[in-house]
């Protein structure tokens, strides 16, 4: 199953979870590259020391917030009533690629979920 890491797995990440880094690690094995998000990177990413950080994303695929997706996010964020984008286009990124999040925090993530035609699974780090 495709997953798409927030901020919270991120963090996991660095901190060296071994059961993260053990199910990152059979994703790409079997073929699954995981998503995560720019905006997601620049939430966690604070200096060049970190290194298992810096590990984890090489395997990732970092999708970019594109100026064409900037009113599909404002009008989810708007029918959802979330105001965090950065969580607005992790789930949106989840959605189009039929993924599951991985998260600490699925409070706000839940509420965007629901709203798309094809709600998206939240899993927790």
């Amino acid at each position: 199953m495709t997953v798409v890491y927030d901020a919270g797995a991120l963090v996991a990440a660095e901190r060296s979870d071994r059961q993260l880094w053990a199910d990152h690690r059979a994703r790409l094995e079997l073929g699954l590259v995981p998503l995560t998000t720019a905006p997601v990177v620049a939430q966690v990413s604070r200096s060049a020391q970190q290194v298992q950080l810096r590990r984890f994303l090489r395997g990732c695929e970092v999708v970019p917030l594109a100026a064409t997706d900037a009113h599909e996010v404002g009008a989810l964020a708007g029918a959802s009533g979330v105001a965090d984008v950065v969580d607005v286009h992790v789930v949106l990124v989840a959605g189009r690629a039929r993924a599951s999040v991985l998260t600490s925090d699925d409070h706000d993530l839940s509420r965007v979920a629901v709203t798309l035609p094809e709600p998206v699974a939240l899993l927790r780090v």
